[in-house]
């Protein structure tokens, strides 16, 4: 794992290949079968400060397997957090390790809490809600849920742990805000 750069474009543009139909549908609300040329800078040319990004590689293949990625805020303190990872590394705490690492390199930067918006047509979502602790529900729009999250001063807390769980789980699934490209598309 280390800070995404520009010429991680086909490590990226790799991975999400390797995404299923259904993990790309859930991440994009839409079947996008490729990313475009202005995603793929988006998602590999970053500023290391505002917007981080993270990605993993498997040793033996040297594919890209996953990425965690922030986009800070108007508030200067919070940022949009996402965490993705190909389908055959799925369960494997690379999820977890990414967040980690992303929720290090935040506070590094200032960052004190992380935000998500969810997909709410899940029936278990009220139950997942409930269950998730210190994390609080700050919006609900049109079938969507935005959660936010504390960082807590070292690793990434229990609370984080499970959000990312329930995530990676599928029970609830990342939306894609309706202003276009954020954290939750790397």
């Amino acid at each position: 794992m280390r800070p995404i750069e520009p010429d991680d474009r086909d490590a990226v543009q790799g991975a999400f290949a390797r995404l299923s139909e259904k993990s790309r549908y859930q991440r994009f609300m839409s079947a996008i079968n490729e990313l475009s040329e202005s995603q793929l800078r988006y998602l590999s040319e970053v500023d290391h400060h505002d917007h981080e990004a993270l990605i993993a590689f498997d040793r033996e293949s040297g594919l890209g397997v996953g990425v965690g990625r922030y986009v800070r805020l108007d508030d200067g303190t919070s940022a949009e957090a996402a965490v993705t990872v190909v389908d055959e590394w799925q369960g494997r705490g690379l999820g977890t390790a990414l967040c980690q690492l992303l929720a290090a390199r935040a506070r590094e930067e200032g960052i004190e809490r992380f935000t998500a918006l969810l997909l709410a047509t899940n029936d278990q979502m009220h139950d997942v809600l409930a269950s998730l602790g210190p994390a609080s529900v700050i919006s609900r729009d049109a079938g969507t849920v935005e959660v936010e999250v504390a960082i807590p001063e070292q690793g990434i807390g229990d609370h984080m742990a499970g959000v990312l769980r329930v995530v990676a789980g599928g029970t609830v699934e990342l939306a894609t805000p309706p202003w276009g490209l954020r954290a939750h598309e790397g």
